[in-house]
Protein backbone atom coordinates (compact mmCIF):
# COMPACT_ATOMS: atom_id res chain seq x y z
CA UNK A 1 0.00 0.00 0.00
CA UNK A 2 2.98 2.28 0.52
CA UNK A 3 3.63 2.34 -3.24
CA UNK A 4 0.01 3.31 -3.93
CA UNK A 5 0.17 6.07 -1.31
CA UNK A 6 3.36 7.41 -2.88
CA UNK A 7 1.60 7.61 -6.25
CA UNK A 8 -1.40 9.37 -4.70
CA UNK A 9 0.89 11.87 -2.99
CA UNK A 10 2.86 12.51 -6.19
CA UNK A 11 -0.39 13.07 -8.08
CA UNK A 12 -1.66 15.57 -5.52
CA UNK A 13 1.63 17.49 -5.67
CA UNK A 14 1.76 17.47 -9.48
CA UNK A 15 0.77 20.42 -11.69
CA UNK A 16 -1.93 20.15 -14.34
CA UNK A 17 0.47 18.93 -17.05
CA UNK A 18 1.90 16.20 -14.84
CA UNK A 19 -1.57 15.07 -13.73
CA UNK A 20 -2.64 14.57 -17.32
CA UNK A 21 0.54 12.55 -17.87
CA UNK A 22 -0.25 10.35 -14.85
CA UNK A 23 -3.77 9.74 -16.17
CA UNK A 24 -2.43 8.83 -19.61
CA UNK A 25 0.10 6.38 -18.16
CA UNK A 26 -2.57 4.71 -16.02
CA UNK A 27 -4.95 4.34 -18.97
CA UNK A 28 -2.12 3.09 -21.20
CA UNK A 29 -1.52 0.27 -18.73
CA UNK A 30 -5.23 -0.53 -18.74
CA UNK A 31 -5.24 -0.50 -22.54
CA UNK A 32 -2.26 -2.85 -22.61
CA UNK A 33 -4.17 -5.28 -20.38
CA UNK A 34 -7.60 -4.96 -21.99
CA UNK A 35 -6.77 -3.76 -25.50
CA UNK A 36 -9.88 -4.96 -27.33
CA UNK A 37 -12.29 -3.60 -24.72
CA UNK A 38 -10.57 -0.22 -24.32
CA UNK A 39 -10.24 0.42 -28.06
CA UNK A 40 -13.77 -0.74 -28.81
CA UNK A 41 -15.39 1.48 -26.17
CA UNK A 42 -13.08 4.48 -25.82
CA UNK A 43 -11.26 5.03 -29.13
CA UNK A 44 -13.00 7.27 -31.69
CA UNK A 45 -14.63 5.21 -34.47
CA UNK A 46 -14.62 6.29 -38.11
CA UNK A 47 -18.28 5.45 -38.56
CA UNK A 48 -20.73 8.21 -37.55
CA UNK A 49 -23.46 5.75 -36.51
CA UNK A 50 -21.01 3.93 -34.25
CA UNK A 51 -19.86 7.26 -32.79
CA UNK A 52 -23.45 8.29 -31.95
CA UNK A 53 -23.76 5.22 -29.72
CA UNK A 54 -20.50 6.20 -27.95
CA UNK A 55 -20.42 10.03 -27.88
CA UNK A 56 -17.91 10.08 -25.00
CA UNK A 57 -15.24 8.92 -27.47
CA UNK A 58 -15.13 12.54 -28.68
CA UNK A 59 -12.84 13.10 -25.65
CA UNK A 60 -11.88 9.65 -24.35
CA UNK A 61 -9.94 8.74 -27.52
CA UNK A 62 -7.15 11.12 -26.47
CA UNK A 63 -6.34 8.90 -23.48
CA UNK A 64 -6.10 5.62 -25.42
CA UNK A 65 -2.62 4.62 -26.62
CA UNK A 66 -1.93 1.13 -27.96
CA UNK A 67 1.78 1.47 -28.74
CA UNK A 68 4.54 2.22 -26.24
CA UNK A 69 6.41 4.55 -28.62
CA UNK A 70 3.20 6.48 -29.28
CA UNK A 71 2.50 7.18 -25.62
CA UNK A 72 6.17 7.90 -24.83
CA UNK A 73 6.60 10.41 -27.64
CA UNK A 74 3.38 12.22 -26.76
CA UNK A 75 4.03 12.38 -23.03
CA UNK A 76 7.69 13.37 -23.30
CA UNK A 77 6.79 16.28 -25.56
CA UNK A 78 3.85 17.17 -23.32
CA UNK A 79 6.06 17.21 -20.23
CA UNK A 80 8.66 19.62 -21.59
CA UNK A 81 6.46 21.75 -23.84
CA UNK A 82 3.50 21.69 -21.47
CA UNK A 83 5.56 22.98 -18.54
CA UNK A 84 7.02 25.68 -20.78
CA UNK A 85 3.45 26.54 -21.79
CA UNK A 86 2.58 27.13 -18.11
CA UNK A 87 5.34 29.73 -17.88
CA UNK A 88 3.40 31.94 -20.30
CA UNK A 89 -0.24 30.86 -19.94
CA UNK A 90 -2.49 30.00 -17.00
CA UNK A 91 -3.52 26.53 -15.88
CA UNK A 92 -7.08 27.14 -17.12
CA UNK A 93 -5.81 28.26 -20.50
CA UNK A 94 -3.75 25.08 -20.72
CA UNK A 95 -6.90 23.02 -20.14
CA UNK A 96 -8.76 25.09 -22.74
CA UNK A 97 -6.08 24.51 -25.38
CA UNK A 98 -5.63 20.84 -24.50
CA UNK A 99 -9.26 19.71 -24.43
CA UNK A 100 -10.43 21.93 -27.26
CA UNK A 101 -7.53 20.53 -29.30
CA UNK A 102 -8.90 17.06 -28.54
CA UNK A 103 -12.37 18.17 -29.62
CA UNK A 104 -11.22 19.86 -32.85
CA UNK A 105 -9.09 16.84 -33.78
CA UNK A 106 -12.05 14.49 -33.23
CA UNK A 107 -14.46 16.55 -35.31
CA UNK A 108 -11.96 16.78 -38.20
CA UNK A 109 -11.38 13.02 -38.02
CA UNK A 110 -15.11 12.26 -38.17
CA UNK A 111 -15.77 14.75 -40.97
CA UNK A 112 -12.93 13.27 -43.03
CA UNK A 113 -14.36 9.76 -42.92
CA UNK A 114 -17.92 11.00 -43.39
CA UNK A 115 -16.99 12.89 -46.58
CA UNK A 116 -14.73 10.21 -48.04
CA UNK A 117 -17.03 7.35 -46.91
CA UNK A 118 -13.91 5.30 -46.24
CA UNK A 119 -13.34 2.98 -43.32
CA UNK A 120 -10.24 3.00 -41.19
CA UNK A 121 -8.76 2.32 -37.80
CA UNK A 122 -10.33 4.12 -34.83
CA UNK A 123 -8.50 7.17 -33.54
CA UNK A 124 -6.57 6.96 -30.30
CA UNK A 125 -3.87 9.05 -28.65
CA UNK A 126 -3.16 12.54 -27.36
CA UNK A 127 -1.31 13.76 -30.47
CA UNK A 128 -3.98 16.29 -31.50
CA UNK A 129 -3.96 17.87 -28.03
CA UNK A 130 -0.16 17.80 -27.73
CA UNK A 131 0.16 19.36 -31.18
CA UNK A 132 -2.26 22.12 -30.15
CA UNK A 133 -0.14 22.93 -27.08
CA UNK A 134 3.13 22.72 -29.05
CA UNK A 135 2.02 25.04 -31.87
CA UNK A 136 0.32 27.46 -29.46
CA UNK A 137 3.43 28.09 -27.36
CA UNK A 138 5.63 28.17 -30.49
CA UNK A 139 3.31 30.83 -31.91
CA UNK A 140 3.61 32.93 -28.75
CA UNK A 141 7.39 32.66 -28.32
CA UNK A 142 8.78 31.40 -31.67
CA UNK A 143 12.33 32.63 -31.00
CA UNK A 144 12.58 30.94 -27.60
CA UNK A 145 15.56 28.56 -27.69
CA UNK A 146 15.81 25.12 -26.14
CA UNK A 147 19.12 23.43 -25.44
CA UNK A 148 19.08 19.90 -26.88
CA UNK A 149 21.73 17.33 -26.02
CA UNK A 150 24.13 16.63 -28.92
CA UNK A 151 22.41 19.30 -31.04
CA UNK A 152 22.66 22.57 -29.15
CA UNK A 153 20.32 25.54 -29.20
CA UNK A 154 17.19 25.19 -31.36
CA UNK A 155 14.43 27.77 -31.61
CA UNK A 156 10.95 26.63 -30.62
CA UNK A 157 9.33 27.34 -33.98
CA UNK A 158 11.76 24.94 -35.67
CA UNK A 159 10.87 22.11 -33.31
CA UNK A 160 7.17 22.79 -33.74
CA UNK A 161 7.57 22.81 -37.53
CA UNK A 162 9.30 19.42 -37.44
CA UNK A 163 6.50 18.03 -35.26
CA UNK A 164 3.86 19.32 -37.69
CA UNK A 165 5.73 17.98 -40.75
CA UNK A 166 5.59 14.49 -39.22
CA UNK A 167 1.79 14.83 -39.17
CA UNK A 168 1.75 16.07 -42.77
CA UNK A 169 3.66 12.94 -43.83
CA UNK A 170 0.85 10.84 -42.37
CA UNK A 171 -1.54 12.30 -44.93
CA UNK A 172 0.19 10.22 -47.60
CA UNK A 173 -0.87 6.98 -45.90
CA UNK A 174 -4.11 5.15 -46.69
CA UNK A 175 -5.39 5.57 -43.14
CA UNK A 176 -4.73 9.32 -42.93
CA UNK A 177 -7.39 10.27 -40.39
CA UNK A 178 -4.92 10.64 -37.53
CA UNK A 179 -2.79 13.04 -39.58
CA UNK A 180 -5.84 15.19 -40.28
CA UNK A 181 -6.69 15.25 -36.55
CA UNK A 182 -3.15 16.31 -35.66
CA UNK A 183 -3.03 19.08 -38.27
CA UNK A 184 -6.42 20.35 -37.13
CA UNK A 185 -5.00 20.62 -33.63
CA UNK A 186 -2.01 22.54 -35.01
CA UNK A 187 -4.21 25.03 -36.87
CA UNK A 188 -6.43 25.48 -33.82
CA UNK A 189 -3.42 26.06 -31.54
CA UNK A 190 -2.07 28.73 -33.90
CA UNK A 191 -5.43 30.51 -34.27
CA UNK A 192 -6.23 30.39 -30.55
CA UNK A 193 -2.80 31.76 -29.61
CA UNK A 194 -3.08 34.59 -32.13
CA UNK A 195 -6.55 35.48 -30.88
CA UNK A 196 -5.31 35.61 -27.29
CA UNK A 197 -2.64 38.09 -28.37
CA UNK A 198 -5.50 40.29 -29.59
CA UNK A 199 -7.31 39.92 -26.26
CA UNK A 200 -9.93 37.53 -27.68
CA UNK A 201 -10.20 34.27 -25.71
CA UNK A 202 -12.11 32.03 -28.13
CA UNK A 203 -11.93 29.14 -25.64
CA UNK A 204 -13.50 31.04 -22.75
CA UNK A 205 -16.83 29.27 -23.29
CA UNK A 206 -15.22 25.93 -22.50
CA UNK A 207 -13.75 27.31 -19.28
CA UNK A 208 -17.21 28.65 -18.35
CA UNK A 209 -18.75 25.21 -18.84
CA UNK A 210 -16.07 23.55 -16.72
CA UNK A 211 -16.49 26.15 -13.96
CA UNK A 212 -20.27 25.65 -14.01
CA UNK A 213 -20.03 21.92 -13.39
CA UNK A 214 -17.22 22.39 -10.84
CA UNK A 215 -19.36 24.83 -8.87
CA UNK A 216 -22.20 22.30 -8.74
CA UNK A 217 -20.03 20.08 -6.56
CA UNK A 218 -18.36 22.85 -4.55
CA UNK A 219 -20.05 23.66 -1.21
CA UNK A 220 -21.03 27.30 -0.87
CA UNK A 221 -19.63 29.33 2.01
CA UNK A 222 -21.63 31.85 4.01
CA UNK A 223 -19.84 35.18 4.26
CA UNK A 224 -20.85 38.39 5.99
CA UNK A 225 -21.22 41.75 4.24
CA UNK A 226 -18.08 42.95 6.00
CA UNK A 227 -16.08 40.09 4.58
CA UNK A 228 -17.52 40.70 1.13
CA UNK A 229 -16.44 44.35 1.17
CA UNK A 230 -13.01 43.42 2.44
CA UNK A 231 -12.56 40.78 -0.24
CA UNK A 232 -13.72 43.15 -2.95
CA UNK A 233 -11.08 45.71 -2.01
CA UNK A 234 -8.41 43.06 -1.81
CA UNK A 235 -9.46 41.63 -5.14
CA UNK A 236 -9.27 45.09 -6.74
CA UNK A 237 -5.73 45.62 -5.48
CA UNK A 238 -4.69 42.13 -6.56
CA UNK A 239 -6.17 42.70 -10.00
CA UNK A 240 -4.24 45.96 -10.42
CA UNK A 241 -0.97 44.29 -9.44
CA UNK A 242 -1.75 41.37 -11.76
CA UNK A 243 -2.40 43.68 -14.73
CA UNK A 244 0.88 45.55 -14.16
CA UNK A 245 2.76 42.26 -13.94
CA UNK A 246 1.07 40.94 -17.09
CA UNK A 247 1.99 44.06 -19.04
CA UNK A 248 5.61 43.58 -18.09
CA UNK A 249 5.46 39.91 -19.11
CA UNK A 250 3.91 40.86 -22.45
CA UNK A 251 6.68 43.41 -23.08
CA UNK A 252 9.32 40.77 -22.37
CA UNK A 253 7.58 38.26 -24.65
CA UNK A 254 7.45 40.80 -27.44
CA UNK A 255 11.18 41.33 -27.02
CA UNK A 256 11.79 37.56 -27.19
CA UNK A 257 9.63 37.28 -30.31
CA UNK A 258 11.57 40.05 -32.08
CA UNK A 259 15.14 39.49 -30.88
CA UNK A 260 15.27 36.09 -29.19
CA UNK A 261 15.60 34.95 -25.60
CA UNK A 262 19.28 35.86 -25.36
CA UNK A 263 18.46 39.54 -25.92
CA UNK A 264 16.89 39.74 -22.45
CA UNK A 265 18.74 41.32 -19.57
CA UNK A 266 19.47 39.28 -16.44
CA UNK A 267 16.74 41.19 -14.60
CA UNK A 268 14.19 40.37 -17.31
CA UNK A 269 15.18 36.69 -17.35
CA UNK A 270 14.89 36.50 -13.56
CA UNK A 271 11.49 38.20 -13.61
CA UNK A 272 10.19 35.85 -16.30
CA UNK A 273 11.50 32.84 -14.37
CA UNK A 274 9.81 33.96 -11.12
CA UNK A 275 6.57 34.69 -12.97
CA UNK A 276 6.56 31.23 -14.49
CA UNK A 277 7.01 29.54 -11.13
CA UNK A 278 3.94 31.18 -9.58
Amino acid sequence: MGFINDIKYAYKQANVVERIIYINVFLFLLTALFTTFMVQWFALPTNIDSFLTKPWTLISYAFIHERLFHVLSNLLVLYYIGNLFLDFYTKKQFLNFYFLGIFVGAISFLVNYYITTKSGAPLGGASAAVTTIFVAIATKIPRYSLQLRFIGSVELWVLAAIWVVLSILQLATIDNGSGIAHLSGAIFGFVYSKQLEKGNDIGKWFETIVNFFSNLFTPKKNTSNLKTVYKSKSATKTEEVSKTKQRKIDDILDKISKSGYESLSKEEKDFLFRAGKK
